[in-house]
């Protein structure tokens, strides 16, 4: 009687080992599918809603929104400028570029600073017109370019700029800017 006991009280223990061990093979495998689809699955972020519609940002792909007002922001920031803000205006596009592309902006930067820093010529920009393209991550703004020196309004040109992004990430960075000129239709090698 105490071997059938023995050999029952054995085979109740490998079946609830077998079990166990069924259930975290099943587990682990649960576990992987899962990691798998988190890693895959596009990431998103809700950002509050300024305009028209609240925007996402997904790891696929940069909406034609969202690089609109990226570009509307970056535009305003990049073309407005007097010699009282220019180091705020270089520290504010430099945040913004992508690690790469900090040296060249940098340097042209640090040009137009020399320039402009003690004179008492400023720009503005009104913007008349955005045009963007998320497949190749770039943007072109034309619009008025006012020069003023001192308090009186030198020039309004109608200008057209080109910016060049790069998107990491949910990170969307710039790369480059420039003005495009009217007949070539490419960029000078001068920034904004």
């Amino acid at each position: 009687m105490d071997h059938s006991y023995g050999l029952a009280q054995s085979q109740r223990v490998l079946k609830q080992r077998n079990m166990l061990g069924i259930t975290a093979l099943t587990l682990a495998g649960l576990l992987v599918l899962l990691l798998i689809f988190g890693f895959t699955r596009d990431r998103e972020i809700v950002l509050q809603p300024v305009l028209r519609s609240p925007l996402t940002v997904s790891s696929s792909g940069v909406s034609e929104e969202y690089l609109e007002m990226v570009t509307r922001d970056t535009a305003l920031i990049a073309l407005n400028r007097s010699p009282e803000n220019l180091n705020y205006w270089m520290e504010t596009i430099l945040e913004i570029a992508a690690p790469e592309a900090h040296g060249a902006l940098k340097r042209d930067l640090m040009k137009v600073i020399k320039e402009q820093g003690n004179s008492s010529i400023s720009q503005y920009f009104t913007i008349g017109a955005i045009r963007v393209d998320p497949d190749t991550l770039t943007s072109e703004v034309s619009g008025t370019l006012h020069t003023v020196v001192g308090s009186k309004a030198v020039t309004a040109e109608h200008k057209r700029f080109r910016f060049t992004w790069k998107y990491s990430g949910l990170s969307l960075q710039l790369v480059g800017f420039g003005m495009i000129s009217k007949a070539e239709g490419q960029e000078q090698g001068e920034e904004a």
